[in-house]
Formats: C-alpha cells, structure tokens, sequence
C-alpha cells in the first residue's frame, strides 16, 4: 500500500474520532464516503474492483467505530454522562438491527434507502439546528417501541456504516434527554451495534471473490488498523470537548453535520 494512503486514512482517522467524540457519531459519516473516494483511487491495482468498493468501505467504516466509539465512550463515563440505564433498553434492538443490515446488506440495492436516510437526517438537522427553545418533550415509549426504533436504527446504521449516533442522538433528545447526555449514551451504545455490523459484513464477505488480499470478508483491515490509531486519542479530546460547549452550541453543530450529511447522501 501507498504511503498517501496510509496517510490518507490516519488523516480520516484524526477527523472522524474528533466527531465520534464530539458529537457520538463514531465517525462514519465522514470515513464511508472518504473511503470510497480512496478505495475508487487504489484500483484494481489493489485489488479495490468497483463492485465491492461501498461494501468495503461501509464495512471498514463499522469495525473503525469500535475504536473510536470505545474511547468516546469511556470518557463520557468518567464524566458520568452515560445513561446506562438507556443503554441497556437500546442494545438488544440495536444488536438485532445490526446484524440483519450487514448480512443482507451485499444482497440489497441501497439507493432508495440511502435517499429515504438522507431525508431523515435533513429533517432532524434543520429541528436541531433552529429549535431555540424545547416546549414540548415527548415522554420515552415503552420498552417494545424503544426496541423497535433500536432495531431500525442498527439496521440503517449498518447498511450504511455508521455507529447511529445520527439516529439516536435526535431519538434521545427528542425524548427529554439533555444533549450531552444523548451524546454520551449514543457513543457507548455505538459500540456494540459496530461489532455486530462487522461480524456480519466479515461472514457476509467470505469466500467472494475479487476482494483485496489484506482483507477478512469486507472489512479491509490496512484502512481500519490506521484510522483507528488515529480516531481513538481524538475521540477523547472530542468526548472532552463535548462537555465544555454550551447545550445550544452543541446542538447547532450536530444539526449542520446532520445537513452535511444528508445533503451528501441525497445527491450520492
């Protein structure tokens, strides 16, 4: 491998632990569409054909979280912001969703998915990003609804290889959870949810051909060994940054990454 793309992903790395840190998003919004840009570039060469390159990246993405979400999560532990409690009622669903998006993910045409996702997010960002003041806090649903969102959650964060903290940081806020505290549950709760992806995108990969040499089913560990030593420590300045910015602050940031985010993947 090239050292630009060494270079490039440990660049990758250091942005998108800063965001999984500060915002709880493990990253992935910004490593998927990155490493389809690189993959695209390596080639054949490397043994990067066009037909696997956004399995491959999604799946590279999702095992990088782990990393990153880890280390997030940890800090925000230490500070006490992690709602536990929460995250024991979102992890079954989450793990469920997870592992059925990966499996099927290599089988379904993601298009159509990626559009109704996009709509989401700019739906969420624009509330984030111009609510001033919250009148009206819907109460948690019960433990069936809380599972089923879980499930849908994991299900469209593997297919498109993120840690749902785009998804669960507006469900949690949305439900009166102030917005470090979302940040924070959402980090840990990433977790899980990237290790059930991966485990389903590495068994979902094996034996087909054409994929690059360095790789365990589609997950291309080159790519996700150097954006991790690069994501974890800047996951933590992240998660440290999250607890300095004012409330209001923070949830205009997250709204115009939703933005970016969703404006990316409509036109993608």
């Amino acid at each position: 491998m090239d050292s630009f793309y060494l270079i490039a992903f440990v660049l990758i790395g250091v942005i998108a632990g800063l965001l999984a840190g500060l915002f709880g998003i493990g990253g992935g919004a910004i490593i998927v569409p990155a490493l389809i840009l690189l993959f695209t570039g390596m080639g054949e060469a490397h043994g990067m054909t066009a037909d696997w390159i956004p399995h491959l990246a999604v799946a590279t993405s999702l095992a990088t979280v782990v990393g990153s979400g880890s280390a997030s999560a940890w800090t925000h532990h230490r500070r006490g912001a992690v709602q536990w409690p929460m995250f024991a009622s979102l992890v079954p669903g989450l793990l469920i969703g997870a592992a059925l998006g990966a499996s099927f993910a290599p089988w379904l045409p993601a298009i159509w998915l990626q559009r109704l996702f996009a709509l989401f997010l700019l739906y969420n960002g624009v509330r984030m990003l111009f609510a001033t003041t919250v009148t009206a806090m819907r109460p948690l649903p019960s433990t069936l609804r809380i599972g089923a969102a879980a499930s849908g959650i994991g299900a469209l964060s593997a297919l498109v290889g993120i840690g749902g903290g785009i998804l669960i940081v507006p469900f949690l806020a949305r439900h009166g959870v102030a917005i470090q505290r979302a940040v924070a549950t959402s980090s840990a709760c990433g977790v899980p949810l990237a290790i059930a992806g991966s485990i389903g995108f590495m068994l979902g990969g094996l034996g087909r051909d054409a994929l690059p040499t360095l790789s365990v089913g589609f997950i291309y560990w080159p790519a996700a060994l150097a954006i991790m030593l690069a994501s974890v420590p800047m996951a933590t300045v992240g998660a440290r940054l999250a607890h300095r910015l004012p409330t209001a602050t923070l949830k205009r940031f997250f709204g115009v990454l939703l933005l970016g985010v969703g404006l990316r993947l409509l036109v993608g």
